[in-house]
Order: C-alpha cells, then sequence, then structure tokens
C-alpha cells in the first residue's frame, strides 16, 4: 500500500510579523504535519513610485530588517523555519510549493490593490491543486462579525464606534503550539542588508521621539513598559498631543503598522492593566485610538481604489497644484511656517512624526499650498516608519477635504504651534543650527 505523502502548509509573512495571536501560524499547525515560512522582501516595495518617492525609505527598511531578524528567531524557538528572500513574492512562492510539494499556502487577507495584484499572480503561477487561505487579522473588530456587507460601514466615524462597542465582542489573542524538532528544514536564505536593499547605514539622531527597534520582542516589551512599568498610560488622554519625548503617545503605531503586535493583544493588555489598577479616559483612549485605525481600513475596504484617488471617497472637484518648488520646500522645511518645518525635518531625520505634527503639515500642504494631497500621502508612505496604507490614505482624504470629514476644515498652524509647542521647545530642537 503506497504511504500518503505528509501535508506541508506554507505561512506566507506579510504584515502579520509575529507569533502571537496569528491565524494563518495556527491555521497552518493545526491542518499540516509540516510547517514552513516565507517573508519576501519583494523589489516592488523598494522601488520608486509614479511621484519619484521611493515606496520603502531607508527607516522603515530597517525596522523591517529588525522586525524579520527578531521574527526568524520566535518561529525558531516554535521549531518552524523562516525563508527569507530578496525577490517577487511570485517566483519565491512557485519555488518554495514546488520544492517542498506544499498543499496549503496561509496568509494575512488583503484588500488594496497592490496587494491583489501580487496575489492574483501567485494564483497564476501556482497548480490548482494547492489551496490558498486568507484570513483578516489586522483587526481589533473582526469582519466576519461587523459586517456581512462593507458597503453598510458608516461614513461617520462616530456612528461606526457606537455601534462596534454596543454590539460587537473583541476575540481572545490566539495562542500559537510548538511544533516538534523534526519540522525545522535546512535553510540557505540570508536575510537581506540594508545595503542589499540600497540604503547606506544611518545613524538617527538622539533626540528622536521613536528609538525603538522593530520586532515582535520589542513591541512587547514596549507594551509592558508603557502599561505596568512606568504606567503612563493612565496619561494618555492628556499627554497625546505632544512633541518631544518617548513617552507623549504609546508608539505603538510602527509594531501596529507592520504585524509585530496585533491591536487584539493591546486591547486585552490595557484589560489586563485596568483590572489590576483601575481604568480611566486615558485607558479608554487607546482602545478609541485602535477603534480609529479599524475605521480606516473599514473604509478602504467599502471604497477599494476611491481611498487613492484625487477626489477621494467624495468624489469632490477641487484645484490642486503640482509646483515642485512648494513640494521640495515643504519637504525640506523651507516653508513659511516655522511648526510645518520644525515637523516636516523631524520626519527627514527620524522617519518619525507626531500626530499633531501630522494633521498640521498634511493640512498645510493641502489647504494652504494646495498641492495634490496625494504626493503628500506618497512622501509620508516612503518615510514614515509606522506606515500604514489605510491610516495614511484615510488621514490624509480627511484633512484634503475629500475624505471622513464633510466639513473640509483647515489648520491654523501657528494656533496649533501656540497650542501645542508655547515654549518653542519642539521647534528649537529641530530648528536651531548646531555644531554636533
Amino acid at each position: 500500500m503506497q504511504q500518503q505523502q505528509e501535508k506541508t502548509g506554507l505561512v506566507w509573512f506579510r504584515n502579520n510579523l509575529r507569533v502571537n495571536d496569528n491565524i494563518s501560524l495556527q491555521k497552518a499547525i493545526a491542518d499540516n504535519e509540516k510547517v514552513i515560512a516565507v517573508y519576501c522582501f519583494d523589489p516592488k516595495q523598494f522601488a520608486e513610485d509614479k511621484f519619484g518617492f521611493l515606496k520603502t525609505a531607508k527607516f522603515r527598511a530597517k525596522f523591517l530588517l529588525e522586525t524579520i531578524e527578531n521574527l526568524k528567531k520566535n518561529l525558531a524557538d516554535l521549531n518552524i523555519t523562516l525563508l527569507t528572500y530578496f525577490d517577487a513574492t511570485e517566483n519565491v512562492i512557485e519555488k518554495i510549493v514546488s520544492n517542498f510539494s506544499v498543499s496549503n499556502i496561509y496568509t494575512q487577507k488583503e484588500w488594496t490593490s497592490e496587494e491583489i495584484e501580487t496575489n492574483n499572480a501567485i494564483l497564476k503561477a501556482l497548480p490548482s491543486s494547492v489551496n490558498f487561505i486568507e484570513d483578516y487579522d489586522q483587526f481589533l473588530y473582526h469582519p466576519e462579525n461587523v459586517s456581512k456587507d462593507f458597503s453598510n460601514i458608516p461614513n461617520v466615524f462616530t456612528v461606526f464606534r457606537k455601534k462596534l462597542e454596543k454590539t460587537v465582542a473583541i476575540q481572545e489573542a490566539i495562542t500559537i503550539a510548538k511544533l516538534p524538532v523534526s519540522n525545522i528544514i535546512d535553510d540557505t536564505t540570508k536575510i537581506p542588508t540594508l545595503k542589499a536593499l540600497g540604503f547606506a547605514a544611518f545613524e538617527v539622531p538622539e533626540k528622536t521621539a521613536f528609538p525603538f527597534k522593530g520586532g515582535e520582542d520589542e513591541a512587547l516589551k514596549r507594551l509592558d513598559n508603557y502599561f505596568f512599568e512606568t504606567k503612563k498610560v493612565a496619561f494618555y488622554k492628556k499627554t497625546r498631543n505632544g512633541l518631544v519625548g518617548t513617552d507623549y503617545s504609546t508608539k505603538f503605531s510602527a509594531w501596529l503598522a507592520n504585524g509585530s503586535i496585533s491591536a487584539k493583544t493591546i486591547y486585552w493588555k490595557i484589560k489586563e492593566y485596568e483590572a489590576e489598577y483601575k481604568a480611566n479616559q486615558s485607558t479608554y483612549w487607546v482602545i478609541f485610538e485602535l477603534i480609529w485605525r479599524d475605521y480606516f481600513k473599514y473604509i478602504s475596504l467599502k471604497y477599494d481604489d476611491k481611498i487613492f484617488k484625487i477626489g477621494g471617497i467624495l468624489d469632490k472637484d477641487y484645484h490642486w497644484n503640482y509646483y515642485q518648488k512648494d513640494i521640495n520646500k515643504w519637504i525640506n522645511g523651507e516653508t513659511k511656517d516655522d511648526f510645518v518645518n520644525a515637523n516636516m525635518i523631524e520626519l527627514q531625520k527620524t522617519g518619525w512624526m507626531s500626530n499633531r505634527g501630522r494633521q498640521n503639515v498634511a493640512s498645510y500642504f493641502a489647504k494652504e499650498l494646495l498641492l495634490d494631497w496625494r504626493i503628500g500621502a506618497a512622501y509620508f508612505e516612503s518615510q514614515l516608519l509606522d506606515y500604514d496604507v489605510h491610516s495614511n490614505y484615510g488621514n490624509w482624504m480627511y484633512v484634503a477635504g475629500v475624505g471622513n470629514d464633510p466639513r473640509d476644515r483647515k489648520f491654523n498652524t501657528q494656533m496649533q504651534a501656540e497650542r501645542y509647542d508655547a515654549n518653542h521647545k519642539f521647534r528649537k530642537m529641530w530648528l536651531e543650527k548646531t555644531l554636533f
């Protein structure tokens, strides 16, 4: 009697770069005798976009490399081998499926156009016998519990939030089982260097508000520090509009963006903190911000590629300028506005900017300079450590008056500077020329 071949599952990591609370990993372990994992540094992600910006510039590239190093270690602790390649994803997955007789591929479900293109290229290259299993794994409120029809998602955040808080439960975080040592395979692949991705080594100024490294271990360390060691979470609502230092905000966004930590993990850690100490407006406000993050994902599910169109989800027909000189001045912190300049220099030197800063520089770009907001969004995509496609384009649409704010407001950047940087500490930090 012929022996049945063991089933092999491949976990293709995308923006779910963690071992904790990972549905793709859990399913692969449950459904297969053997499990291997892969991450592709796809050259498309390091190429220039249509506006001339690198899709992933040096800050996020370095953060990603640190994240993958950590993921490889954490998967090895589960006796799962992570194969890493600097190549087109469809080429890599076709080879792995063939070499290891893969039966099932598990990955995080994505829905924006570039990700769908990659999916289609993979499916085209695969034999039809291979199962392609996708799961939403980047939400606080799981889509299956929110709506069977995304066209029903409310256009007003408050309506969305109140309905979810009242009617939808947050799922428990998933725990992952360890596999036997026999699951490990030979690995001749290497994680690319920063140089291989096209970047020279660099140092970030010590005064950066985001001095953290990439990876799940770092994310969990920050979570523990912010909640339990320093208890800064108890003051989050008061400090969240800050501009200087590591602790005015949670700083979870960069790890959330690449999936080093899940929104559910943060939520349940807040509940743990509230049970041990107490709930207050600040602990709730961290959850509130996680709901905003979900909301932009649901708006993206509802409107598809309209979030990338110049008229946004409102189909607004505004006049936009395309003056390269003005774009360059904004990028280099050389506008007439010192608050905008300080924020833009911080971004250029560190890959980070506060939420307050982002709203002001985006409003200045779209409302003062009347420049095509998508150019600003593309620059943020390139530079930001915590770039998330849905939050980035959702927020830019919002500020530009083509998204979820039909009031079309404009920030008074100088009034904002006086309110949030009254002592000029932030502006001096980034605008004063120093010898060292």
